[in-house]
């Protein structure tokens, strides 16, 4: 069998990523082979890196062309610029994609930014998808200076909420005002938000004390909806202002769960069309060749940066 190179877990080495040759994959009937272009980074799989066995392949998010279309005749067809999700494995030069996990890219997307899409952006579209119709209404958006939280930040103002973001640092306000925040709140208490709701839809990713905080932000049949946990797992909450609210509810999102309902393909779709007529705006930070790919692993954990690293495999 032939080699390639892909990303593998190294346990011995700094950083714990290294390009390393693996077994070109043998893809299924209603897999295509992707030649990959560009990849992008996730807080959760660089995470996992940090502790993973020798040999584990980590990466979600990439992007390139399709070298073998799917053998029952699903999906694009050879030589197509493509976007695609892996639950593992897609840092690789060539990977083997279920064709329900693909989408096709309009000319003027370019393979940088289709990268940045699929899990941070089908996050931050299955959140919003959670609320219903925000239309007029406050929707909050705590770690809102986060790939997810640009996104959905990006989302809510264009389904015509009032978009009010968390975050914790000052010098986030212009980012999260950029991508069409109305209102900001600042610091580590979630309280001050209160004077702009009660929420219809509230995304959270912070957990600990955020979290409890805005279990008494709900409006009546407001809705929660949980992906994160970054300040902490241990929640306390006013379990009275929360029922007696009425309807309000909780929600725990786990992306892959949610593409069991509706494939990736089609949420990638809306996002690329919105992509392709500047609604959506990706915001790439770092740009490197993936043998960079321990030290930028290392740049996201230290959250050295806010926008997208995506980094460059190959030449298509």
């Amino acid at each position: 069998m032939s080699k390639i190179r892909a990303v593998v877990v190294d346990p011995d080495i700094s950083g714990r990523l290294a390009l390393r040759d693996v077994d070109a994959p043998t893809p299924a009937a209603n897999e295509a082979v992707i030649r990959v272009a560009e990849i992008s980074l996730n807080r959760g799989e660089v995470r996992r890196s940090t502790t993973a066995e020798a040999g584990w392949r980590p990466g979600w998010d990439l992007a390139g062309i399709v070298e073998t279309p799917a053998a029952d005749g699903s999906g694009p067809a050879i030589g197509t610029r493509v976007v695609g999700l892996l639950r593992s494995g897609a840092w690789a030069e060539l990977v083997s994609v279920p064709t329900h996990s693909l989408a096709e890219l309009p000319s003027s997307v370019s393979f940088a930014q289709a990268a940045t899409l699929p899990v941070a952006g089908l996050t931050a579209y299955h959140t919003l998808l959670k609320g219903g119709s925000p239309l007029g209404r406050p929707v909050l958006i705590t770690g809102a200076s986060g790939g997810v939280g640009h996104f959905a930040i990006q989302l809510a103002r264009l389904s015509g909420a009032q978009v009010i973001a968390h975050i914790r640092r000052a010098e986030y306000e212009t980012f999260v005002k950029d991508a069409g925040a109305d209102s900001v709140v600042i610091g580590e208490d979630l309280s001050p938000a209160s004077k702009y709701g009660p929420y219809h839809l509230i995304i959270e990713s912070v957990g600990g004390n955020t979290l409890g905080t805005a279990l008494g932000l709900l409006a009546e049949d407001g809705t929660i909806v949980l992906f994160g946990t970054s300040g902490g797992n241990e929640v306390t909450f006013n379990a009275q202002r929360f029922y007696g609210t009425g309807g309000a509810s909780l929600y725990g999102l786990i992306l892959f769960h949610e593409l069991r309902r509706e494939s990736a393909a089609v949420g990638l779709q809306r996002l690329l069309r919105l992509v392709e007529v500047g609604q959506l705006r990706p915001v790439i930070d770092i740009q490197a060749d993936w043998i960079e790919i321990a030290d930028i692993a290392q740049k996201l954990l230290n959250r050295s940066y806010l926008g997208k690293a995506v980094l460059h495999v190959s030449n298509l």
